[in-house]
């Protein structure tokens, strides 16, 4: 039996990385359950395991009475004294009961509670290896799969990447080499967790700060970050020193820095903005290579930028499916409203804007809004400036269909309604 105890105490020691006290209180904790199971079982208040040579001794509480004891946890006045000299009636008295043998069923029974507190004392150990570790990036392999979360090996632990957190164009085998982002360790009831994530925007982040040594040492600093995993990535950077360029420091000789992460991110692609305290510029940064026209803030509405392009940057100023516009939204933190510029619009363009416009009002019809632009009536103000005979004449439309556009218009323009009866 010691053999067998040493010889296990040696590998999980040597293997686990579990320290031979926590084992042996383990096996402690796990004998005096095992010994109620033997057959002639009794209530043992301690196990002790000599830290040695790895004997096992039981010891159990005895009541002390005057007379003849009448249960098994009572003894005798006189035998008491024989262990210790001043003991008195009703006070307690240890002595030891180690059975010959704890019997197949104790020795089972300690093995699975040995396995328990062995598994306990891993968990515990992982929480307090990986509770400071949130934020860094580890390395672990696919041990894996459970309804789309993936199980990580960490090798001294294990992690759980869950579904969310992976990114969508990825797919791993078992025995798969990860890295992956701490993004939280917690205390459950089943023990901590170590939650991994692939697809967090700081994940990138933590890949620049080591592939970058000017981000890790403070002399360029990462100021915004939009991500939409497996798909693109902005990052927006600034730098303390001006002798030193930051979105250069970020791609690196050759574009190495930046080839590296992209790699990693299994081909995602990244842009690298210089961040600007400056709205205009910071959108313009934003949104490259796209050329903007005009930048306007809108000061009726808080964190509304109006971007005007050309209309061969417009496509580029937003996107494949409206993702740079989007991201640069994210990156900056305000809403971009953006269109094409009038002056590079054709006519018919511009007929059909107008027609859209007034079928902006109540009861208007298609061809009746035609009619209107046709006639020269672009705008509500446009419609309000004529008499409605004036309309009727020079659209073709009747004269109470007339009247009845000037009124819809006029109650869409309560305003100039008012300023023209006064």
């Amino acid at each position: 039996m010691n053999n067998e105890l040493q010889s296990i105490l040696t590998y999980m020691e040597r293997e686990r990385g579990i320290e031979r006290e926590v084992l042996i209180q383990a096996m402690e904790f796990a004998l005096k359950s095992a010994s109620r199971k033997t057959p002639d079982g009794e209530a043992t208040s301690r196990v002790e395991i000599d830290r040695a040579t790895l004997e096992i001794k039981a010891f159990a509480e005895r009541t002390v009475v005057e007379g003849e004891p009448s249960a098994p946890d009572q003894m005798s006045l006189p035998k008491a004294r024989l262990l210790k000299a001043d003991v008195q009636a009703g006070e307690l008295v240890e002595v030891e009961i180690t059975p010959q043998n704890f019997g197949r069923i104790a020795a089972q029974t300690a093995k699975q509670a040995i396995l328990q507190k062995i598994r306990e004392a891993e968990k515990d150990r992982v929480f307090e290896e990986y509770k400071n570790r949130v934020g860094d990036i580890v390395t672990g392999t696919v041990k894996q799969f459970n309804r789309g979360d993936v199980l990580i090996d960490l090798g001294r632990g294990e992690a759980i990447l869950p579904a969310k957190e992976r990114v969508p164009v990825e797919e791993y085998q078992v025995g798969d080499r990860v890295r992956a982002f701490v993004l939280s360790v917690q205390q459950i009831q089943a023990g901590p967790c170590v939650v991994l994530s692939r697809a967090h925007a700081d994940f990138v982040k933590a890949l620049f700060k080591l592939e970058v040594t000017e981000i890790n040492d403070g002399t360029v600093e990462i100021k915004g970050i939009a991500r939409e995993p497996g798909y693109r990535t902005k990052i927006a950077v600034s730098s303390n020193d001006q002798k030193v360029d930051p979105v250069g420091a970020c791609v690196g000789m050759r574009g190495i820095r930046v080839k590296n992460i992209v790699r990693e991110l299994s081909g995602e692609k990244i842009d690298i903005v210089r961040w600007s305290d400056d709205v205009r510029t910071y959108v313009g940064n934003a949104l490259a290579p796209a050329k903007l026209a005009k930048i306007v803030i809108d000061d009726n509405v808080p964190n509304l930028v109006h971007v005007t392009a050309d209309a061969e940057q417009l496509s580029l100023a937003i996107g494949k499916r409206g993702q740079n516009v989007r991201l640069s939204s994210k990156l900056l933190g305000w809403k971009i409203d953006i269109t094409r510029d009038e002056r590079d619009i054709s006519f018919e363009e511009k007929v059909g804007m107008a027609v859209d416009r007034l079928m902006g009002l109540e009861g208007m019809s298609r061809e009746d809004a035609q009619a209107l632009v046709a006639g020269g009536y672009l705008t509500i103000e446009g419609i309000l400036a004529a008499e409605p005979s004036d309309i009727a004449d020079t659209t073709g439309l009747d004269v109470e269909k007339a009247k009845a556009i000037y009124e819809v218009a006029a109650a869409a323009q309560p305003s100039v309604e008012h300023e023209e009866q006064g």
